[in-house]
């Protein structure tokens, strides 16, 4: 088994010995079952960073471990990438938030459109951005990144349109759209990506996109699931402007 990797928010030094937290204990303990004497990798998304470490005392709730050594280990995209999601039912999101931060996107927007499905508000929306954190921090774990991707409050599509700043190169998702990937050139080093949910944006939405300076991304000539189309433009522009070319 390889070792695994563990996100710990706390700070790290070669040398010291360190407890998990709650949700580390949970993965290393209840999850992997490691035991005294294993080794993992633990990083704090504060640099490029990782820790080697050795557990030298487990229990049912608690464990420490004593890092060894320290390495920088650099994964992390010269393209910033914000994908703007109108929020999918159930796994969708889920698999969506995942993959997003395989493909190293640094912010995740997760909007309230006119199609969307998903009514988040009060207790039930603050539960499922503390799952969504959960799905994000594993997936840094997995895919060796260091810099956790920032999850921003859910808002509707009109809001952030009018409060976002107009600093980063803007797409939108359009089967109908007038620019495709093959289309996208010059020197770029931020993208804002944004996404409908199942259904796609409405007329007046995409209007208000244009409006605001967001150019139309057509993927082909196939109509691509809300979870599908994301993925597919996020490697795409990671293709052209990031670490996939």
């Amino acid at each position: 088994m390889s070792t695994p990797r563990i996100y710990l928010p706390t700070p790290l030094q070669t040398g010291s010995e360190v407890a998990l937290d709650a949700r580390a204990v949970g993965h290393v303990v209840r999850v992997l079952r490691l035991r005294v004497g294993d080794e993992l990798t633990l990083f704090n998304g504060a640099s490029a960073d990782e820790y080697r470490a050795q557990l030298i005392d487990v229990r049912k709730d608690t464990a420490t471990c004593h890092i060894l050594s320290q390495h920088a280990h650099h994964t992390e995209s010269p393209l910033t990438l914000e994908l703007a999601q109108g929020i999918s039912r159930g796994e969708r999101m889920d698999y969506t938030i995942q993959k997003a931060v395989e493909l190293g996107v640094q912010r995740i927007v997760p909007l309230t459109t006119e199609r969307s499905q998903v009514k988040l508000s009060g207790e039930r929306e603050e539960k499922r951005l503390q799952h969504w954190t959960g799905i994000i921090l594993h997936a840094c774990e997995q895919s060796g990144r260091h810099k956790i991707p920032e999850l921003l409050p859910v808002q509707r599509l009109d809001h952030w349109l009018a409060s976002r700043t107009r600093t980063a190169h803007a797409l939108f998702l359009d089967p109908e759209g007038d620019v495709n990937v093959g289309g996208l050139s010059g020197p770029v080093t931020s993208v804002s990506l944004l996404v409908g949910p199942e259904g796609g944006l409405s007329p007046a939405e995409r209007g208000l996109a244009i409006a605001r300076d967001f150019l139309r991304l057509r993927l082909g000539p196939r109509v691509l699931r809300t979870e599908t189309a994301a993925l597919v433009a996020l490697a795409a522009l990671q293709g052209i402007w990031g670490d996939l070319r």
